[in-house]
């Protein structure tokens, strides 16, 4: 397949002997009942063989609505991916899955969601800091925050299965503004999103973080944002300018086969429209 054929939202690519692997939501299932994950895979980041179904739901496992924003990580010989569902009764949270291959079949790992049990979270991203703890840095939803979307850090078990301790607040949306604004939701009004946090280090070795929102106009972007010293203990704060602001967002960094960073994000920001884009970046 042509990239521009593949409708996916929140593209994640893994790099894996010589080969790109690309996940993401499906679109055509993104808002409402789902049942898995696909994978599509090439040399180049322009021509792809796929889709490869790499997580079927089974009888036994709950959630059936939002299957959202798989990202697949080499983690101690075998391969982790960490993906948003939403369970009736439960919520939505960020669960881990296993397999043996980035083709998986991926099966579920962990007992429910690793981000707070009864928090509406997404989007959960794996960060192991420089002593070998490994974090999920996700959103706390802005229907659970009066509005106004949060990023948190929860501490894992070193084998990725279980949270340890209570959820560390990192930022919320409004920090951002001017940078980022308000989402007019049609039926709640003014909103400030968080989405799709993603962990990463400069050209000079600084830790930052790049995460999506919305920008004037309602348009889907990227956002930057990084603690004071460069380390993940310290305070967070949104830095004051946007990475992309046309329309696209929930990315990711990934170094390619070419040598160089690249940017993956979905665009444009509607239904069916989706598609992956990869961009060139030097931060």
């Amino acid at each position: 397949m042509k990239r521009e054929e593949i409708n996916i939202r929140d593209p994640f690519v893994l790099v894996h002997d010589g080969k790109y692997y690309l996940y993401g939501t499906r679109g055509a299932t993104c808002w409402g009942e789902a049942d898995g994950f696909d994978c599509y895979v090439g040399t180049n980041l322009e021509e792809f063989e796929g889709p490869f179904e790499v997580f079927h739901k089974t009888e036994e496992f709950a959630p059936h609505i939002n299957y959202w924003a798989p990202e697949v990580y080499a983690y101690n010989g075998s391969f982790y991916m960490f993906a948003t569902f939403f369970t009736d009764g439960v919520g939505r949270g960020t669960h881990c899955l296993k397999a043996d291959n980035p083709l998986g079949p991926f099966v579920p790992y962990s007992d429910g969601s690793i981000t707070p049990k009864h928090w509406a979270s997404l989007d959960g991203t794996l960060y192991v800091d420089t002593d070998g703890t490994p974090y999920t840095v996700f959103c706390h939803e802005w229907e659970d925050t009066n509005g106004d979307g949060t990023i948190c850090a929860q501490k894992l078990t070193k084998d990725l299965k279980a949270p340890v301790g209570e959820p560390r607040f990192l930022f919320q949306a409004s920090d951002a503004v001017p940078a980022v604004a308000g989402f007019q939701h049609p039926r709640k009004g003014e909103i400030f999103v968080t989405d799709g946090p993603f962990l990463f280090r400069d050209k000079e070795g600084k830790l930052r973080m790049i995460w999506s929102s919305f920008a004037e106009g309602n348009q889907y972007c990227v956002a930057l944002a990084s603690p004071e010293s460069g380390e993940f203990s310290d305070t967070w704060k949104p830095e004051q300018s946007l990475l992309f602001s046309k329309d696209g967002g929930h990315g990711m960094l990934f170094d390619g086969l070419d040598g160089k960073r690249y940017l993956a994000l979905h665009s444009p920001n509607e239904t069916l429209k989706e598609r992956p884009k990869f961009i060139e970046v030097e931060i």
